[in-house]
């Protein structure tokens, strides 16, 4: 794809979109003080010159990401909404009014997996460039760090063993038909009826009555696995049609609940782990592993992310805080002097381990390390934020990169949320100046 264009002009049978709307709203403050360039290097790094149509404008798919985790959006929403929405375009770039979106919803969705999480990171440095700009956070605030760990639900429902094998069953069925393989028997009625059984049976903790049925549908399961082998052996344009599928489905068929090791919770996303981080609402959650850094002090703007990564695998804690530390250093481009971490990080692998504080640690304990060490908590209403009002609470995007795109866009979305925040009250500060310096009562 060729690199992305900018040719907008002004239309002079269009309203202008600076002489209807209002110059100091923070939207446009945000937008004026945001390096549009850096991103344009950016985004643009993942173009080629070449033949085909130019891609979208750089700042257009920057200001929508930005726009969506901000204001927790669907791509569906946004869209809409950006229609009707002046500040929204200007924001994006547009010059003149616009009444019909300049591009297909899913042209987000191509340029989310286009860029992935090492080109997407820009947004949140940009975030913490424009808030250091504008005196929201300081030089000082990026030494002393405060990092935990928490799970990025993906949008799957509640794993069972009778929904995976009668989900299993049913996916084979649907891919039978579509390729026109002549199945010997779907079970789908009896499988249907059975999983309604084994959760009946369950509730009624008539546990032997539904491991009975469970088997029922295994058995079921394994049998059309067995007629699609031999119904499509032989046909090598088949074959691959139906490999990822029924490797998912065997696996599911001979899982148990009480193995250990990894298992499949859903078919349209096997890449979902189980992790119990001891909550008793959620003694265990479907989703990924995600690290998360903000300072222990107390900024002008608020508490900004520093750094958010997904981390497959279910690592230890203190297995992560190193690599951690070391993408830190390079996103912010300053050295943590003093890292405030929670005791599930004891054992950790940092290099420095001088440098890590863990909560209920006495010794070299000063009285400014002990204030810090108190200010350690405030990294969970931070993240009791990103999950709740933008979009890190349940994660609609495909895959491992899904998961780190979501995490690394949810971050930066709720840097921009604050620094809107921030402007709006810079703005309010500036009316209550103007009015004492009138003389007259500040009603704001």
């Amino acid at each position: 794809m060729a690199r992305p264009r900018d040719n907008r002009q002004r239309d002079l049978l269009r309203a202008s979109l600076d002489q209807i709307i209002n110059l100091q709203h923070p939207l446009v403050q945000l937008a004026d003080k945001i390096d549009w360039q850096f991103l344009d290097r950016r985004f643009a790094s993942v173009c080629a010159a070449g033949p085909g149509q130019p891609g979208l404008p750089t700042r257009l798919v920057a200001g929508m990401f930005i726009l969506k985790h901000a204001e927790n959006l669907s791509d569906e929403v946004l869209c809409a909404r950006w229609v009707e929405n002046p500040y929204y375009q200007y924001f994006c770039g547009e010059l003149s009014f616009c009444h019909e979106l300049p591009f297909e919803r899913s042209s987000m969705t191509r340029w989310r997996q286009r860029l992935g999480e090492d080109q997407l990171v820009a947004l949140l440095q940009e975030s913490l460039s424009v808030a250091h700009k504008t005196g929201a956070i300081e030089s000082k605030d990026l030494e002393r760090v405060a990092v935990d760990t928490t799970v990025q639900p993906k949008a799957i429902a509640h794993p069972t063993d009778a929904r995976l094998v009668h989900r299993a069953l049913v996916k084979l069925v649907a891919l039978a038909r579509r390729h026109g393989v002549t199945l010997r028997q779907s079970y789908l009625r009896v499988a249907k009826r059975a999983a309604i059984m084994v959760g009946r049976y369950s509730h009624a903790h008539q546990f032997k009555r539904a491991g009975k049925a469970l088997r029922f549908l295994r058995t079921r399961l394994g049998r059309v696995i067995r007629d699609i082998h031999r119904k499509i052996k032989g046909q090598p344009e088949l074959m691959p049609r139906f490999a990822p599928l029924l490797d998912l489905a065997i696996k599911v068929r001979h899982q148990d609940h009480r193995q250990r090791g990894p298992k499949v919770y859903s078919l349209h996303a096997p890449e979902v782990e189980c992790i119990g981080k001891g909550k008793a609402r959620a003694p265990y959650e479907f989703g990924c592993k995600v690290s998360i850094a903000t300072p222990v002090t107390t900024p002008k703007g608020g508490q900004f992310v520093l750094h958010a990564k997904a981390l497959h695998g279910n690592p230890f804690d203190g297995h992560t805080l190193g690599p951690v530390v070391k993408d830190l250093e390079r996103v912010t481009g300053v050295e943590p002097r003093r890292i405030h971490v929670d005791k599930g990080y004891r054992g950790h692998n940092h290099p420095e381990k001088f440098r890590v504080w863990i909560s209920g640690q006495v010794r070299r304990v000063t009285a400014v390390i002990k204030r810090e060490m108190k200010r350690r908590a405030a990294v969970e209403p931070v993240i009791g934020h990103l999950k709740a009002e933008h979009r890190m609470g349940r994660n609609y995007l495909k895959g491992r990169d899904g998961d780190r795109i979501n995490a690394v866009l949810a971050a930066a979305g709720y840097n921009f949320h604050l620094l809107l925040r921030w402007f709006a009250e810079l703005l309010c500060a500036l009316f209550q100046l103007a009015a004492l310096r009138a003389g007259s009562p500040s009603f704001v």
